[in-house]
């Protein structure tokens, strides 16, 4: 299926004492995979919300394997498991330069209709742009 990869550097406020990434911070780099792969297709959170479309999260899971540090450039592959329906559901590896795994990881989100507060089926222009 459809796959996005990021890199960047490990802030030093997203560490511990000890200079290790501190586990909550890995949600965020997930959310960041989750934002880059739909901007790859052309489409964006922000457009999506506008329009009165959400994604939140319904399930998350997350496996360490390996620690990441300071100023360590890391990777986030997001890889959409399968065709969306009213859930979307995304693999994700993050690992170092290195390419040692890091984390694997899943979510499951749900598109929801902003105003009435109600699952939605996936919008029609995210199914176009995968099939």
């Amino acid at each position: 299926m459809e796959f996005n990869e990021i890199s960047f550097r490990v802030r030093y406020a997203e560490t511990d004492q000890m200079g290790i990434v501190y586990y909550g911070n890995y949600a965020q780099y997930l959310e960041m995979g989750r934002v880059e792969w739909l901007r790859s297709l052309g489409v964006s959170y922000k457009w999506m919300e506008e329009n009165g479309v959400m994604l939140p999260v319904i399930s998350l899971k997350v496996d360490y394997k390996n620690s990441a540090r300071y100023d360590d450039l890391i990777t986030v592959r997001t890889q959409l498991k399968k065709l969306p329906s009213v859930r979307i559901e995304f693999d994700y590896s993050i690992f170092n330069e290195d390419g040692e795994i890091l984390i694997e990881a899943n979510t499951v989100l749900v598109f929801m209709d902003s105003h009435r507060k109600k699952p939605i089926k996936c919008p029609e222009y995210i199914l176009e742009k995968l099939t």
